[in-house]
């Protein structure tokens, strides 16, 4: 990711420096500080060089489109989350202020528009199968007999998404359920009660992520009249991805690297073979993941963590993210060693089916065209 300075900016743009800065709080500049003279700013490269283009005239139609499905300008009205300005906010409330008292069921009610919610125990899990895999096949149990999603009212969807949400839980969480919250129960089960507090604190602030890849996925789905638990099906298979929910795996692996290297190398032996560092820098946090700083706020993040958080960023010029914060979080507390994926998993499902709920109440399926690229037509 390449920056430029104000001067450099403003003239690829050819404006004036309060439409620069206007297009930052906007959101279509990402901007950070400048590590060698912080009271300066440096401009992402590529939104500089779209938006100059943009104002030239020179993008057609179908340039637009294709680099809108790649981290570009917004494509579908939302009112559940935005990123403004490197602060992410959840129906207007910052969702780091919110993740200080709020637990996952109230994020979901929040998420969802929908009053109090409370989810099922559920039966007992069979603890010989893998989490994440029992996860899958209840979804499309479910998906499978539930009712298509198209027709119904916001009340009764929510009434149905909390019931979603409760299969999910009773996959992923461990030991006995019951009614307690869920950060009280993945905590008990684990049999690490002290790490309730930042469980609760990583479950608020996974949980939702504006249009992610694994949001669009669940939309699409919903957008087609499928069941809620079809459209969390979709957004839990995109997760599985190494590029998504694969992504706080690297962090593990960068941690038993630096364990043996130290940190110096072990990041540069990463940045030397896969030529990117996952657990460091957001392309949406130019001035660092605000969810990590708030997550690892609330525990005494490892020596090791800490070693690599500050190395990274001298290396890299790039924060720690959440992936980075919920393997700390998972170091810390000595938790299982898919605990990174669980609580992700777990807490994203929420935002799956606020966005799935959304879709099918606007009412409309989503059907992008293809550019076709294939041999020449024979006519």
């Amino acid at each position: 990711m390449s920056w430029l300075s104000t001067e450099m900016a403003l003239e690829k743009l050819g404006t004036k420096p309060q439409t620069l800065y206007a297009n930052v709080s906007r959101g279509r500049i990402r901007a950070k500080a400048d590590p060698a003279d912080p009271r300066r700013s440096l401009y992402n490269a590529a939104d500089v060089a779209r938006l100059a283009e943009r104002h030239a005239g020179r993008r057609k139609a179908e340039t637009v489109a294709a680099e809108t499905i790649q981290w570009g300008d917004p494509v579908l009205p939302s009112a559940i989350s935005t990123i403004v300005e490197g602060r992410l906010y959840y129906r207007g409330h910052d969702a780091a202020a919110w993740a200080e008292h709020a637990t996952l069921e109230e994020t979901a009610a929040l998420l969802w528009d929908a009053g109090a919610i409370g989810l099922d125990p559920g039966e007992a899990r069979d603890e010989t199968s893998p989490r994440i895999s029992e996860a899958f096949v209840r979804l499309a149990q479910r998906a499978a007999v539930d009712l298509p999603a198209l027709g119904r009212s916001r009340s009764a969807l929510a009434t149905e998404a909390a019931k979603v949400l409760s299969t999910v839980a009773v996959a992923l969480a461990p030991g006995r359920n019951d009614d307690a919250p869920m950060h009280e129960r993945l905590a008990r089960g684990w049999k690490r009660p002290e790490a309730a507090d930042p469980i609760r604190r990583a479950l608020v602030l996974a949980a939702e992520h504006e249009l992610n890849v694994s949001a669009f996925a669940a939309r699409v789905t919903a957008s087609s009249g499928a069941s809620l638990a079809a459209a969390t099906l979709s957004g839990l298979s995109t997760l599985s991805g190494p590029r998504h929910g694969g992504a706080w795996q690297s962090a593990v692996r960068l941690a038993e690297q630096a364990g043996t290297l130290g940190a110096r190398e072990a990041i540069r032996a990463t940045l030397a073979t896969e030529g990117v560092v996952r657990p460091f820098g957001h392309q949406l946090y130019p001035q660092g993941d605000m969810r990590a700083r708030a997550i690892m706020a609330a525990f005494e993040v490892p020596a090791l963590y800490v070693a690599l958080a500050e190395t990274g960023e001298e290396l890299l010029g790039e924060a720690a993210n959440i992936d980075f914060a919920l393997a700390a979080m998972a170091a810390a507390f000595d938790l299982p060693l898919d605990a990174p994926l669980v609580v992700f998993a777990l807490s994203r499902s929420t935002g799956w089916l606020a966005h799935a709920m959304e879709q099918v109440l606007a009412g409309h399926l989503i059907r992008p065209r293809a550019r076709y690229t294939g041999v020449p037509i024979q006519t």
